[in-house]
């Protein structure tokens, strides 16, 4: 074997060697990336979960009115960034129904803007769905109280 042949086999393995260093580099980075991702998807669910049980006690202690409630937690169940999310309007379907009924109703400046009127009649009718769905809606409350993802 000549020199330049063995000189081209040592470059050849010092070209694999860096290669094979580098890809195990990378690999290392992401595999540290991907627990990082995991961990902050974690506490991202714990965050929600701990919020999706404060105000469910709190429907239910009546610390938040029905409708407060069901668009609040309908919002925190679409946010929980799960795999094979649960059904949620056919396991909470007062809480579900409530929230389609009150979800058009404006709020904020939109509410302010009304006539006192037009508020009034949006409270009435608002009240009354709150009063026809407010035992299934505890008892979707409670059945939340214990939920996990």
């Amino acid at each position: 074997m000549s020199s330049i042949t063995i000189l081209l086999i040592f470059a050849a393995f010092v070209i694999i060697a860096s290669l094979a260093f580098y890809a195990g580099k990378l690999l290392f980075m992401l595999n540290k990336q991907n627990k990082k991702m995991a961990r902050t998807k974690q506490q991202r669910v714990e965050r929600l979960m701990e919020s999706i049980h404060t105000i469910s006690m709190a429907v239910e202690q009546q610390q938040c009115n029905l409708s407060e409630g069901s668009i609040r937690l309908y919002h925190l169940h679409e946010s929980l960034p799960i795999d094979d999310k649960p059904d949620y309007e056919s396991h909470y379907p007062g809480l579900y129904a409530l929230y389609a009924k009150v979800s058009d109703l404006p709020t904020h400046e939109a509410r302010d803007k009304l006539s006192t009127l037009e508020r009034k009649t949006q409270d009435v009718a608002r009240e009354a769905l709150e009063s026809e769905l407010e035992s299934q809606i505890l008892k979707d409350v409670a059945k939340l109280r214990a939920f996990t993802p």
